[in-house]
């Protein structure tokens, strides 16, 4: 019996013993990879993420972002004031470092802007000014849209040549951008009206959303409004892209030509078989590039323009057949 006791009391100081012994440090690896130390959060809320052009947009500062040591949270406006509002409520709320939006109305975004004012969070806008007073934005990134805008009406002049004709616009008013392309397209066209040339008359402004569905509707109704119209000028790709379908179901492929704007995969791809006529292409890529460093350059106290353009580039059949994206 002592002699079993003793046993015990053996193994049971022993288990005691291993218990109390420090685990084995873990194995470290030889080489640990480096990760950029977290600089803070990026909110970002763009107009709506189901037009391929805003995506690269979020894509590329979320890619940029991440070199540059932040994190990044992009949301969908979805074209809705409220939700976009409510969205720049929680960046506040979780104190990102910078607000980037595209607005999806340029006015009545004001109120929740100057809230991110008063937090001391700085705003930035992309692709979308806003340009309202009462609000501060320590810059804007876009397309040097008024600029696209003219390079538009110079492609429809070309496109129509000495026989000229009338002219629908298929437009998003609530965006500024939009506004400026239109103006920019205007001004070309009132200034080559001016010089006696064959005349090109805008015969209508119809909303097209900057989407497929309504630039059908719109291009539609154009249609049955004027049918002899020439030209469709499109404020971008999706309501271009609506705008053929609608010139397809009517039989007037041959009869009107369409300028659209962005230069989107698909949009150009149409190009390059004969569906649209030409874009002012813009760079989402360089614009989610460019504001990262604006956020990154402001943080070191610089100071910036209140605006900084890309210039756009008229993309036509000829660069689409060279293109390498293209099928």
């Amino acid at each position: 019996m002592i002699t079993k006791l003793r046993i015990l009391l053996a193994s049971g100081l022993l288990m005691l013993a291993a218990g109390c012994q420090k685990p084995a440090d873990p194995i470290k690896p030889s080489s640990p990879t480096p990760t950029p130390s977290a600089k803070g959060t990026i909110g970002v809320s763009l107009l709506t993420l189901d037009n391929p052009f805003f995506k690269v947009i979020g894509d590329n500062i979320t890619a940029e972002g991440k070199k540059r040591g932040y994190e990044t949270i992009v949301v969908s406006g979805d074209k809705d004031v409220a939700k976009q509002g409510n969205q720049i409520k929680d960046f506040i709320v979780r104190k990102v470092s910078a607000i980037v939006l595209s607005p999806c109305d340029s006015k009545s975004i004001i109120p929740v802007i100057q809230e991110a004012n008063a937090a001391g969070i700085p705003v930035f806008t992309v692709d979308i000014p806003c340009n309202e007073p009462g609000v501060k934005i320590v810059t804007q990134i876009a397309t040097d849209n008024f600029g696209g805008g003219k390079e538009a009406g110079r492609a429809m002049i070309e496109a129509l040549g000495e026989a000229g004709g009338k002219i629908a616009v298929l437009h998003f008013k609530q965006a500024e951008s939009c506004q400026l392309r239109v103006k920019g397209f205007r001004e070309v066209i009132d200034a080559h009206n001016a010089s006696g040339k064959a005349k090109l008359t805008v015969v209508t402004e119809l909303e097209s959303g900057g989407a497929k569905d309504v630039g059908f509707k719109a291009a539609e109704d154009a249609l049955q409004a004027h049918a002899d119209l020439r030209g469709i000028f499109a404020i971008n790709d999706p309501a271009a892209l609506g705008a053929r379908a609608a010139l397809e179901k009517a039989g007037k492929t041959q009869q009107v030509l369409i300028i659209g704007f962005d230069g989107q995969p698909e949009g150009k791809q149409a190009i390059k078989d004969g569906k649209i006529y030409a874009d002012p292409i813009q760079f989402p890529d360089k614009m989610g590039v460019q504001i990262v460093d604006a956020i990154i350059r402001h943080s070191k106290g610089e100071t910036l323009p209140p605006q900084i353009l890309i210039p756009t580039s008229l993309y036509r059949k000829a660069d689409a057949l060279k293109d390498p994206e293209l099928k």
